[in-house]
């Protein structure tokens, strides 16, 4: 029987979709791994949904870099060469598209009003039309332009790449 070892993370970017499973996936492995997680959308958005300021949006995420484990989910991509220079390990969830409007939709009905756990405070749930037209032209307007990126990276980023709940089941188990 041949053994697989398992694969050596330390420094971890979940990207995808709204709705693909980025926070869910990067609290299980920071179970898993004991590694600490960075939800971004908790870091960028200051309470009653106010953007941070792109300077200190990259200083912020710059002083997560610098530490020598972590995980971080999300997408914002005027940040993302920073994420991916620092990576060792990306993971690129390429769920479909009405699975990700699905568990979007859901997750607003279920934390409607509610502040979720990866989301800054005063920051309720919500869902509107541009949200899920976003999620709809996710694979046309931000795939290709993520996928070009992934595989322009060095050989020594780990790129994983899953598309169904059950790939992910998979690489948690092996992770």
């Amino acid at each position: 029987m041949k053994v697989v070892p398992k694969i050596r993370m330390n420094k971890i970017s979940i990207i995808g979709s709204g709705g693909s499973g980025k926070s869910t996936l990067a609290k299980k492995l920071e179970e898993k791994l004991g590694i600490e997680t960075f939800h971004l959308d908790a870091l960028f958005w200051k309470p009653g949904w106010i953007e941070t300021e792109r300077d200190e949006w990259r200083t912020i995420q710059k002083s997560i870099c610098d530490r020598s484990k972590w995980i971080m989910d999300g997408n914002y991509g005027s940040t993302l060469d920073l994420r991916l220079e620092h990576s060792d390990t990306i993971i690129f969830l390429d769920i479909n598209r009405y699975t990700c409007l699905f568990r979007a939709i859901w997750r607003s009905v279920k934390s409607y009003g509610k502040t979720r756990p990866d989301m800054a405070e005063g920051c309720k749930e919500q869902f509107d039309i541009g949200f899920g037209k976003w999620i709809l032209d996710y694979p046309f307007s931000r795939r290709p332009r993520i996928l070009e990126l992934l595989h322009a990276l060095p050989a020594d980023k780990k790129v994983i790449i899953l598309k169904s709940s059950s790939e992910v089941k998979r690489f948690l188990k092996d992770a």
